[in-house]
């Protein structure tokens, strides 16, 4: 075994330096060139993290010119697309997670749309496997959960909110506010799907700590959508209440997951989301009660029908107007106790 990760490590920088030379000398197109060469020094076939200084000269190139990070990000995704290591193409991944968290505007622009027709799985490495060992093989996995994670969070970045988070949520639709819960805990169990992994791997390591940062600010998004949520519940209807319900349960369920992944416990956070799913199942709770006296109207006739309510402890009596296509009615138990309608 360790005779063939030597041999492994040897082919490796041959391969490495065959590639510098080759993109040195055989292309004609400087931008692209040049932007290669410095893919090629953050991902080099040593099982070691990139270098700071290769990831800074690959960042770089997105302060330049459109083209010039254009050149970059087709040079980078062809790296990845073109090995079949798994220690290659883990690095090549930790370079674009670089890339989202630290790049330039017009950088990341180019990431987020590449390729042009964009959509889901767009590394397309849901079936990379390097078949060298058993060591890579297993690395492999850690390659195809890490690339899911980024096309997440390409998404998350998305709905990231810049300056006063509190004031931009509180502007949201009850809709818009829980469909980007929804992305925000799709990501967190991204997150917390991680192989189950004893590699003693310096790449990983590396991998967890930049996804752990990305958690991190993942979870104040979502704190300020639950306490937002929190304050909304008796103001939403059944249906949003739903939604709200399962989101919140989902996003429990990756909580025993997370505490394996990432030693650091927030109890503060998920305090919060227990208090907030309280609240939303008694709100459901009493809305699912009303039902219970709710009086079906059948289909009638005439445009409107009248229908008396009769509050038994006061002796009064209140008239309610049903549309012509009959529904539903929902009674206050206290208020509510005798029913006559009024042909």
């Amino acid at each position: 075994m360790v005779y063939r990760k030597r041999l492994r490590t040897l082919i490796g920088i041959l391969k490495d330096k065959a590639s510098m030379i080759k993109a040195t000398l055989c292309n004609t197109n400087s931008n692209y060139s040049t932007a290669y060469v410095a893919v090629l020094s953050a991902t080099t076939h040593d099982d070691s993290p990139p270098p700071p200084e290769t990831i800074a000269a690959v960042l770089s190139l997105g302060q330049g010119s459109r083209p010039t990070a254009c050149a970059c990000v087709e040079s980078l995704m062809d790296r990845l697309h073109g090995t079949q290591n798994a220690t290659v193409a883990l690095k090549c991944l930790l370079t674009v997670h670089n890339v989202l968290a630290k790049g330039s505007f017009i950088i990341k622009d180019q990431l987020s749309i590449y390729p042009s027709f964009g959509g889901r799985n767009y590394l397309n490495l849901s079936t990379f496997k390097d078949h060298s060992d058993p060591e890579m093989w297993e690395l492999s996995s850690w390659v195809r959960w890490y690339a899911g994670f980024l096309e997440q969070n390409v998404a998350v970045s998305r709905i990231g909110s810049d300056g006063d988070k509190e004031e931009r949520v509180l502007g949201l639709l009850n809709s818009d506010l829980l469909a980007e819960l929804d992305v925000l805990i799709e990501f967190v169990g991204r997150v917390s799907d991680s192989p189950g992994s004893s590699l003693n791997n310096s790449l990983v390591y590396e991998v967890l700590r930049l996804v752990g940062e990305d958690f991190r600010l993942a979870q104040r998004e979502i704190f300020v959508r639950v306490v937002e949520i929190g304050e909304r519940v008796g103001d939403m209807s059944l249906s949003e209440l739903t939604w709200s319900l399962d989101a919140l349960e989902k996003l429990e369920s990756c909580k025993e997951s997370l505490f394996s992944v990432f030693v650091r416990k927030n109890d503060g956070f998920w305090d919060l989301v227990k208090e907030s799913r309280t609240k939303v199942v008694a709100m459901v709770k009493e809305n699912r009660e009303g039902k219970m006296l709710i009086i079906k109207v059948k289909s009638i006739d005439e445009p409107n029908e009248l229908v008396r309510f009769r509050n038994g402890s006061a002796g009064s009596e209140q008239l309610v107007r049903f549309s012509s296509g009959g529904g539903w009615l929902g009674m206050n138990r206290g208020s509510c106790n005798t029913v006559s309608a009024i042909g």
